[in-house]
């Protein structure tokens, strides 16, 4: 009885202890480099490798089914990409509770996705279109009026989505909303921009966008080979992942496979020839001073021990170990862009479409980098500059209408008949 009173009183003189609901999220270990575990040490590491090898087994054949239909399919299937990373973008500041109380606000999201789409890549393709209708008058006349008025018509679109925007706004939602209306015009931004620069390169020849995208499929793979195999040194926080021996063995792996595939893939002209319109078929046109092979001699010493007396380069191989480099040193900060972003809204992946690999954006946040630096660099490096024929036939196709075309002709006549007079 008085050890029962003791406890008793021991029991409120003590204060109530809470215990604290334990909290789900793991906390790192101390003895893991950056906070998490290199790839070398994943015990589930040949269980991931082969699914992920499986994905990238049917990507890599799908992706060069497409590229062998030639630049249209090529341009379609840009299109989904930039679809299916609008759709994960778009999820990821998703709110049900709020989304409920919004009906059709998603649909929003989706007009200012088509507007955008329309305005990019109206103006990419305008000149393309122009001349896969040059054989019928009436197409012709209609396109060149919508090629006329894209700007407005764009325009209006974007100023209808801003007004339905305005009438959506709902007491004790504006913060939501706006912060929503924010965000899709990133994506927009960051989605388009890429997707641009993509499709110029497609036209510019199949080459520029086939070279630039491969690479990065390359120093992809080979990071994770030799992170696989042999990373030991972490290489950035954002990655846990990601290291050293990953990335100099990638880097060199890239490099190397620039100038090789480069010296492949400039030898097919359905590759290499830009494409002025909208058809299918395959291209044939004469090579430039870039794709045509210069041969070099090999020292003596080299010919004693190989049959090779000399060798033939192709000019676009030097260029190609620019866009090697940069594959290999800048364009995987795209990446850690990617895993930082995801760390700071607490997600693994954008989405769970390519099993291994997460979601589409996953996969393409180092291309969107390579994408843009490839184009800069074909513009200011490769491209011969002035004002050619080709760009001033685009011009009055375009700008001029059937009667101008031949008031134009008729002059231009007039002016070649006279100087041959004079001379």
């Amino acid at each position: 009885m008085q050890r029962e009173n003791n406890s008793s009183l021991s029991s409120a003189a003590s204060p109530r202890v809470r215990h604290r609901k334990r909290s789900n999220e793991a906390i790192p270990e101390p003895s893991k480099a950056n906070g998490g575990k290199l790839l070398v040490d994943d015990r589930n590491k040949y269980k991931s490798m082969w699914i992920r090898t499986y994905s990238t087994v049917w990507m890599i054949g799908g992706f060069a089914l497409i590229v062998y239909m030639g630049h249209l399919y090529i341009t379609a299937m840009v299109v989904v990409i930039q679809i299916f990373m609008a759709k994960e973008l778009f999820n990821l500041l998703r709110k049900a509770h709020e989304d409920r109380h919004l009906p059709g606000f998603r649909l929003l999201n989706w007009h200012f996705f088509v507007t955008a789409m329309l305005f990019v890549y109206g103006r990419l393709l305008s000149q393309p279109l122009v001349n896969t209708m040059t054989s019928d008058k009436f197409l012709y006349q209609f396109v060149c009026s919508l090629i006329k008025y894209h700007m407005a018509i764009c325009y209006f679109s974007y100023i209808a989505g801003f007004i339905w925007f305005i009438l959506t706004l709902k007491k004790k939602m504006y913060k939501y909303q706006f912060g929503q209306y924010a965000w899709t015009h990133m994506i927009l931004i960051v989605v388009f921009t890429q997707s641009s620069f993509t499709v110029a390169n497609i036209f510019e020849g199949i080459f520029w966008f086939l070279l630039p995208a491969s690479l990065i499929i390359i120093n992809d793979i080979f990071a994770y080979i030799f992170g696989f195999f042999f990373g030991r040194t972490p290489l950035i926080k954002l990655s846990p992942k990601k290291t050293w021996e990953g990335f100099i063995g990638a880097s060199v792996t890239t490099i190397i496979s620039a100038f090789v595939l480069a010296n492949i893939l400039g030898r097919f002209q359905w590759l290499t020839c830009p494409r002025k319109d909208l058809s299918t078929g395959w291209l044939q046109c004469d090579p430039g001073p870039l794709f045509k092979p210069e041969y070099y001699t090999l020292p003596g010493w080299i010919s004693q021990w190989f049959t090779w007396k000399e060798i033939s380069v192709l000019p676009v191989q030097w260029h190609a170990l620019c866009l090697g480099l940069f594959a290999s040193i800048i364009a995987p900060f795209g990446g850690f862009f990617a895993s930082g972003f995801k760390r700071a809204f607490k997600i693994k992946d954008f989405g769970d479409s390519i099993p291994g690999h997460g979601g589409i954006t996953d996969r393409m946040d180092c291309q969107m980098v390579m994408a843009v630096f490839a184009y800069i660099y074909l513009q200011s490096f490769v491209a011969r500059e002035g004002i050619t024929v080709e760009m001033i036939l685009d011009q009055i196709l375009t700008n001029f209408s059937f009667e101008e075309q031949q008031s134009l002709l008729i002059k231009l006549g007039q002016i070649l008949q006279d100087r041959v007079a004079y001379s």
